[in-house]
């Protein structure tokens, strides 16, 4: 039997990157395994749901849905036995969880705020990573979801800019403009250029890659490479 998964392969870096990041700037406890399942599985929950919101063989991936979040709230509700404030990040997702069936109500789910959204909800899962680790949410574990957020809001302008809005030479300038803004933010937020380093690549694909003919799969294979480099770099400078 085929497993049903999201198709959006770009979501699996969004989801493992904010996490491991979460435990590198605050240290490692056994109480992430549990945790990081839970979250996963949540994750796998979401895309059976959308699909019966959407009224796409309801019976199947609604019995999907139930199965993933089941095994997702048996292990959530083992890590809250241990840690019950972690509630605080599943209540804060809720209402990102409810822009996105807006979008998928719409049917405008590829639309930049809907993007904006899932990558919010992301973050989230980072922040109680780091929580778990550290018993507290300082501003080295802000600055994880911060960063997060800016590097994958920067993939969202150079993939549109590739795919969706590749005939949009305004899109391009907002594109290019984003990534640079971003490394003068970076800059002018740390104390260390060295900060700006994870984010550097991005701007470099953005501009040298712009109007290539480059297929999906040639576009996601960048992306990952770029994403590890953000992921190892960034948790060089967090070590």
């Amino acid at each position: 039997m085929k497993l049903v998964v999201p198709n959006q392969h770009g979501a699996w870096a969004m989801l493992l990157i904010p996490y491991l990041l979460g435990v590198v700037a605050s240290s490692f406890r056994l109480i992430h395994i549990p945790l990081f399942i839970g979250w996963f599985f949540l994750y796998l929950a979401t895309y059976p749901l959308m699909m019966v919101i959407k009224g796409k063989q309801v019976s199947f991936h609604f019995n999907w849905a139930v199965g993933y979040f089941f095994i997702s709230f048996v292990f959530l509700g083992l890590v809250m036995f241990v840690e019950w404030r972690l509630i605080y990040f599943g209540l804060a997702m809720i209402p990102f969880f409810l822009l996105n069936i807006y979008f998928v109500k719409r049917k405008n789910e590829r639309a930049f705020t809907n993007d904006m959204v899932a990558i919010g909800v992301f973050c989230i899962g980072g922040l109680a990573s780091f929580y778990i680790g550290k018993g507290a949410l300082t501003s080295e574990g802000l600055s994880v979801a911060l960063f997060v957020f800016l590097f994958f809001l920067g993939s969202t302008f150079f993939v549109k800019s590739m795919i969706r809005e590749k005939k949009n030479k305004r899109f391009r300038w907002y594109s290019w403009g984003y990534h640079f803004i971003v490394l003068l933010f970076i800059f002018t937020l740390k104390e260390s250029w060295l900060w700006i380093l994870p984010f550097a690549p991005s701007l470099i694909r953005a501009i040298s890659l712009y109007n290539k003919k480059l297929t999906i799969m040639q576009l996601g294979i960048i992306e990952i490479i770029n994403s590890v480099i953000f992921l190892v770099v960034t948790s060089l400078l967090f070590l």
